[in-house]
């Protein structure tokens, strides 16, 4: 039995993908799995900035949070959360969780009520992935 090795093959991400979730899904019972994003654009459609994630079982997870530089600090990160953490509460989830690096906003999540429950340190560079939770009320 050969063995591909490749830097990237989205047709295997997509297969391992669907397959982890079917296991998932028939562990806790759950089949609503469902992606998330929002996009934020200036007025002529230009990409200022995003939010991905997912919801499932009662719980959302947030992918990545991206600001372009030119709009940070502006509270358009807010505004993404905020939407986010609203669209997760409509879907009948009250929870979320989130992971970033040390470099990028673990103070932005504590500010937003966000607890830390975990870190891996040794990361490139020698930094560290925060990993957090949230209980939506």
């Amino acid at each position: 039995m050969p063995l591909n090795l490749s830097d990237d093959d989205p047709d295997l991400e997509k297969r391992l993908s669907d397959e982890l979730d079917a296991i998932n899904d028939a562990a806790v019972a759950a089949t609503d799995h469902r992606n998330l994003a929002i996009r934020l654009t200036d007025d002529d459609g230009t990409l200022i900035g995003g939010i991905t994630g997912y919801t499932w079982g009662g719980c959302g997870g947030l992918t990545s949070l991206w600001l372009s530089p030119a709009h940070r600090g502006q509270g358009h990160g807010t505004r993404l959360l905020t939407a986010a953490e609203a669209e997760i509460r409509r879907r009948g989830c009250d929870r979320v969780v989130v992971a970033t690096m040390s470099f990028h906003a673990p103070g932005f999540y504590l500010r937003h009520g966000y607890r830390e429950v975990g870190r891996t340190p040794g990361m490139p560079g020698n930094t560290t992935k925060h990993h957090f939770h949230k209980h939506l009320a």
